[in-house]
């Protein structure tokens, strides 16, 4: 269906109404796996960054299988590290890249073992010190474990929030940049767990969900010129 037959209402500027018909929207759809694992009881920022680590250019629907599978054998930096790197590497061999993965979780295990007496702090320097780990790994970490105020990024975020007209950027290292400089406390960390599965399953790409979706008459639209029913 061509977009333009659809109404294009100017950018969204004050997120508050788009964001509220977004949560009503994902209410019953499955939270990003991190969000999931957290609910569960796997909230510690070491569960958080092996469980995003993990999730690296992985579906949903396989990294949250295979961080349980992980953390069933092992919770804490101790226990990972005491792990041989071919054993994490047979349990997460699902995830994209396992074999790289299990070598930079097994460092990141025996790294704050050793150096930090068994708990990773909550400090950003420190998580995007370790390879593998980029700034939306370690916001989601930070954001969820550690309750601070992080935006993570993800490609559905960026997508959506520059659809809207809320930021207009070409990566999501620059709309993690315009995000910071206004995006309201209240959506740090939560826009990742309302967008990703809106992103997902809604505002999908390239050919969003636009006719059915709650957001139809006030958002631009901005960029999009197919749309499916």
């Amino acid at each position: 269906m061509d977009a333009s037959t659809l109404p294009h209402p100017p950018p969204i500027t004050d997120v508050t109404e788009a964001m509220d018909r977004v949560g009503r929207a994902v209410a019953d759809l499955p939270a990003p796996s991190m969000f999931q694992l957290a609910d569960e009881g796997f909230a510690s920022p070491f569960e958080q960054l092996i469980a995003c680590i993990i999730s690296i250019r992985t579906m949903e629907e396989v990294s949250l299988p295979v961080s349980r599978a992980l953390f069933a054998v092992a919770r804490t930096p101790a226990a990972m590290a005491d792990l041989p790197v071919d054993q994490i590497d047979k349990i997460i061999h699902q995830s994209t890249f396992a074999p790289r993965k299990a070598t930079q979780i097994a460092a990141i295990a025996r790294t704050v073992r050793d150096e930090y007496a068994g708990e990773l702090p909550c400090d950003q320097t420190v998580m995007e010190g370790f390879a593998g780990v980029g700034p939306k790994c370690a916001n989601l970490a930070l954001g969820i474990a550690c309750d601070q105020p992080t935006i993570p990024v993800d490609i559905h975020v960026h997508r959506v929030v520059n659809r809207w007209g809320y930021v207009q950027t070409r990566t999501p290292e620059a709309t993690l940049d315009a995000l910071s400089a206004k995006l309201p406390r209240r959506y740090r960390p939560a826009i990742n767990r309302l967008l990703m599965p809106f992103g997902k399953y809604i505002c999908t790409g390239p050919a969003p969900h636009c006719p059915s979706c709650p957001l139809l008459d006030i958002c631009p639209k901005i960029g999009v010129t197919r749309v499916r029913m």
